[in-house]
């Protein structure tokens, strides 16, 4: 993983172009808007297509400028991620938990749900400054949170779990969580949750089958937390790189793609599980990593103190976040090889990059 892979097949000066007529009417501009420093997110996303830029206009006699970030699906032809970039969930999510929250989620300044514009649905947020921690090459390799001291990287723990107190602690009614229930078969939330990867891997595989997949999501049925707990609202793609970091301190949450209603500990096993992943890379290549970082133990520990709720099952959904991780990590390979970035391997698990690891998790519980 240190190579950014291809996401897009968008021409970005037609899109900057259509994006600049767009806002002019948008903010009554006296003349086009200048779109300028335009780039793209940098060492992380691999799903979405993120562009951030600085916009000049004029209105009402009066020079204006912001900086900014569009967001919208990759075109059919790219390969996407998902079967479906509902945009509306997410901004619906993201704008709920700043109303609702201290989370420190951007303001979205436009949604516009038709595809007339840019030929597919976006939204533009308020851009944040902040570091990224980099997916690419992996920030336990060597970044700025391997050069911060232990304090330094305490201060990140307690502040990423915190979001996640944050976010689920918002007193709502169940019923103000409904826009983010799954339309699927499932008595409970944690049902449709397991229902919805399941579809989701059909999607993927069409008629092939992946030996540790299947063994994984049959390990998971045949021991189900007795006691799921009570559903919120649930990020669903709870890691580092997803925030913007000031001081160590984090200052915006974004990505909201995977947002819908799960236990509370599905946040906290994705936001465990991909340490482990890249600590697992790091391992690999006989570096030292960030052993200590993000330790399942000492995570959930900061999470009951801040909460005074026990996580439960932890094993259990730290599998089913690996689970979660292998389904797209497959997607993500077989689009690189759509681009000719990578060959088919012999055996079909080897697509997925962590396969070595799902299977000693697995074998550790059976």
């Amino acid at each position: 993983m240190t190579d950014r892979p291809r996401t897009s097949t968008r021409d970005v000066t037609d899109l900057i172009q259509q994006l600049a007529a767009w806002l002019a009417q948008q903010l009554r501009s006296e003349d086009e808007p200048r779109i300028e420093r335009l780039r793209g997110p940098g060492a992380a996303g691999f799903s979405s297509e993120t562009l951030l830029f600085d916009l000049e206009w004029r209105a009402d006699g009066e020079q204006r400028s912001g900086s900014y970030v569009l967001r919208l699906p990759p075109p059919q032809d790219a390969y996407p991620l998902f079967p479906r970039y509902e945009l509306d969930r997410q901004v619906s999510a993201m704008r709920f938990v700043r109303e609702r929250s201290n989370v420190p989620v951007p303001a979205i300044r436009w949604f516009e749900p038709s595809g007339d514009v840019l030929g597919a649905p976006f939204f533009v947020m308020e851009q944040i400054e902040g570091l990224v921690v980099p997916d690419i090459p992996p920030y336990v390799f060597q970044s700025w949170v391997t050069a911060a001291t232990v304090h330094e990287q305490a201060r990140m723990r307690r502040g990423a779990t915190g979001l996640l107190v944050g976010i689920h602690g918002i007193d709502v009614d169940p019923d103000d969580l409904n826009p983010w229930a799954l339309d699927l078969p499932g008595a409970t939330p944690l049902t449709r949750h397991v229902a919805n990867q399941r579809c989701y891997y059909d999607w993927i595989r069409g008629d092939d089958t992946y030996a540790i997949i299947d063994a994984t999501f049959a390990w998971l049925e045949e021991h189900w937390p007795e006691n799921e707990g009570n559903a919120v609202l649930s990020w669903g793609d709870s890691r580092l790189a997803n925030v913007l970091w000031r001081d160590f301190e984090p200052v915006a949450v974004f990505d909201w793609e995977m947002a819908g209603l799960a236990p509370r500990e599905a946040d906290l096993a994705w936001f465990v599980f991909l340490h482990r992943f890249f600590e697992d890379l790091a391992h690999g290549f006989e570096l030292p990593g960030l052993p200590d970082f993000l330790r399942q133990d000492e995570v959930c520990a900061q999470y009951e103190e801040l909460t005074g709720y026990t996580p439960r099952d932890m094993v259990w959904y730290e599998l089913y976040a690996a689970l979660r991780f292998a389904i797209i990590y497959f997607r993500i390979q077989r689009r690189r090889i759509h681009f000719g970035e990578a060959s088919m391997p012999d055996d079909p698990d080897e697509m997925i990059i962590h396969h070595a690891l799902l299977r000693r998790m697995l074998e550790a519980v059976r």
